[in-house]
């Protein structure tokens, strides 16, 4: 492959996005708010599709992203979607649409699978029928490596699987989008890659489950935070550092539909750091917390270890991270500190993007 490198490190591009038409499903979550809501900034008329906010707070209402439309629907319904899709008639869809947590996974693996998997073929056969779409980029997980639990990263390469239903889900999905890239999309023009992202941390997430919200949660209160695996190692990364990363691929992809693939997007490998490390920087930046750790075994199977290798993102595309871990760390608990003392956070949201797009 032709190496694509850009100097100084890639980031989105305002005048490319400035009136593409988009079709971002999952707009409603923690991830796909942050997106709307930057896309919206660079000008993009946006349609979501997603299913209602699942917590309360949630950034989506709470940032309120500029949307030329926003939609209520699960994305299991094939019907509904293609028509919804077909109405936007977007140029560029980003699926983010997922269910995206390991433990409810084993609370409902059927619904695990029907959305991540049948949602994620709904999406793209709806997209076969849109004459103007031009680029798909599908967001996967870290998660869908047959995770070996051995300390070399993994790559785009190597073997895919997954023990927990979610992480299966995700694997399948991928799967199933290199089919139809290339079984009917590509032939019709239309470029589609897959983004496996690390561990995504950010103000504005407030899903259960999750380590930093139910760290915020529990000192909010005064109470005690419980880990389970302290030691469990993980490519942490703010959450604007994969965002950047979808839409720079995104880009690239209209530019030369010929690289559409799977990406890694996460730290440099060797930084993948152990869940005691996150907590002990943000109890130091939130100022205060205790924090009780596990021993590892509470709880279902969760892999202990998980780097990724990024050196594909790195050349073809140009994409560095900006923020070191305690610096993601530290942002993400100031924003909550903000937030909870009456900051606005659609405020907090577009000051944090400025911040990223201003860093060399």
């Amino acid at each position: 492959m032709e190496n694509l490198a850009v100097s100084g490190g890639a980031r989105p591009d305002r005048g490319f996005w400035a009136g593409k038409r988009v079709v971002l499903t999952g707009h409603t979550g923690f991830k796909g708010a942050w997106l709307s809501f930057w896309l919206g900034h660079l000008g993009a008329e946006v349609t979501g599709i997603a299913l209602p906010p699942e917590t309360q707070p949630s950034l989506f209402a709470l940032a309120r992203p500029d949307l030329r439309e926003s939609h209520f629907q699960d994305i299991r319904d094939a019907a509904r979607l293609a028509e919804l899709v077909q109405a936007a008639s977007p140029e560029i869809v980003l699926h983010l649409g997922a269910q995206a947590l390991v433990r409810p996974s084993y609370q409902d693996p059927l619904g695990t699978f029907a959305t991540n998997v049948l949602g994620t073929a709904n999406l793209l056969e709806a997209v076969r029928s849109v004459p103007a779409a031009r680029v798909v980029v599908a967001i996967t997980t870290d998660k869908v490596y047959r995770n070996l639990e051995h300390a070399f990263p993994y790559r785009e390469t190597d073997h895919l699987g997954g023990h927990d239903p979610y992480s299966a889900s995700k694997a399948a999905s991928e799967i199933v989008i290199a089919s139809y890239r290339d079984s009917f999309l590509r032939e019709k023009g239309v470029a589609v890659a897959s983004a496996r992202a690390g561990n995504v941390i950010g103000g504005g997430d407030w899903s259960a489950d999750r380590l930093l919200p139910d760290a915020v949660r529990a000192w909010q209160s005064g109470n005690t935070l419980s880990v389970r695996r302290p030691e469990a190692k993980r490519p942490w990364q703010h959450v604007l550092e994969p965002l950047s990363a979808y839409l720079v691929l995104a880009e690239r992809l209209w530019a030369e539909p010929a690289i559409g693939d799977a990406f890694n997007f996460g730290p440099i490998s060797h930084e993948a750091a152990p869940v005691r490390q996150v907590i002990e920087i943000a109890r130091t930046s939130y100022g205060r917390g205790e924090v009780e750790y596990g021993d590892g075994t509470e709880g279902p199977h969760e892999a202990g270890w998980l780097a990724l290798e990024t050196a594909k993102a790195r050349h073809m595309l140009g994409i560095e991270p900006r923020w070191s871990l305690a610096e993601a760390v530290d942002r993400t608990m100031k924003w909550y500190r903000a937030q909870h003392d009456g900051a606005d956070a659609r405020a907090l949201c577009e000051a944090e993007i400025a911040e990223y797009e201003a860093r060399p």
